[in-house]
């Protein structure tokens, strides 16, 4: 699956106070910019717009596949990007502060960073947040577009990319080692994850791999070149047999303003750490990959992003 890690750097031009988490409000802005660029209406229904099969804000923010229903979660496919926010929280920044976040591109939607720039650009005119100086939002420009840490593909003078981004090609590496291991893994941002039709607020590791496996994929069959060829029943028969040998969860509350429903809502997840015994190297791919894909709901605002540590049983 083609995959691109864009990192943008905006300068504030005016004194901003943000949300708590940004995330949410960075996809929420993106979107609304997105479908002002292509549509020109925020108001228009895309499940009944004749040309939304070929709209790309319609593909990229509510996909419905042929003979589905809006809404419905077996049918609705991943979207195609990642809103990924710094992870240390600030609230206020003073005009000419940067702030920097990465987008996340799967497959496809590659193609059309240049028209995902100019949405930004437009969301720097309209605003987000608040403005500490006046109504409305506090407007900034993209100033920077990097890839892999140094390397800046974008001419903020003239809106255009000064060399093609270059795309990873991701995919399920083969296990290095079948040794069993202790494992650590670290909620980066909060995990909404739901099993059973119930969210957690515990995180066996069967549940883990559930959720790993649903999301590698999903993205592949959608994004990439089919699902991945892997031992689905048997990976998750064998995480239920490891045990939870620490486990520092909290549940963490937050709140966003969905600009589509009008109104707040309050979203919740799980942050910390836990520690399990025994784990098979076989598992190590799959932890690759949900590093980079990120796990659980609500993927899109930046939540699910997971860090490991796996150390090999010395015999």
């Amino acid at each position: 699956m083609r995959f691109g890690k864009y990192h943008l750097q905006i300068r504030f031009e005016e004194k901003a106070l943000l949300p708590p988490y940004l995330g949410s409000m960075l996809r929420g802005a993106f979107g609304a910019a997105l479908k002002t660029a292509m549509c020109g209406s925020l108001h228009r229904d895309c499940q009944d717009c004749r040309i939304s099969p070929r709209c790309l804000y319609a593909q990229t923010f509510e996909a419905v596949p042929q003979g589905g229903r809006e809404g419905d979660k077996r049918l609705t496919p991943p979207n195609p990007y990642v809103m990924e926010p710094p992870i240390e929280p600030r609230a206020r920044f003073e005009a000419g502060d940067i702030l920097g976040f990465n987008l996340l591109l799967f497959g496809k939607a590659n193609e059309f960073l240049p028209f995902f720039l100019h949405a930004f650009e437009l969301m720097g005119r309209r605003g987000v947040g608040r403005s500490m100086e006046g109504p409305g939002g506090a407007t900034f420009s993209l100033v920077s577009m990097s890839q892999n840490d140094d390397l800046n593909v974008y001419d903020p003078e003239t809106g255009r990319l000064l060399v093609e981004p270059s795309n990873a090609s991701l995919s399920v590496a083969s296990p290095e080692t079948l040794s069993e291991g202790e494992l650590k893994i670290w909620l980066k941002t909060p995990l909404r994850l739901k099993y059973m039709n119930q969210l957690q607020d515990e995180l066996p590791f069967h549940v883990l791999v559930r959720a790993m496996l649903r999301r590698i994929s999903s993205l592949f069959d959608r994004h990439g070149s089919g699902e991945p060829e892997m031992d689905y029943r048997g990976l998750v028969s064998r995480a239920g047999t490891v045990e939870t040998s620490d486990s520092e969860f909290r549940w963490h509350d937050w709140e966003r303003f969905s600009n589509r429903q009008k109104r707040r809502m309050l979203l919740g997840g799980l942050v910390g750490s836990a520690t399990y015994a025994g784990v098979s190297g076989e598992y190590l791919p799959l932890l690759d990959l949900a590093k980079v894909l990120h796990i659980g709901k609500q993927t899109t605002f930046g939540l699910g992003l997971i860090d490991y540590e796996w150390k090999e049983k010395v015999p």
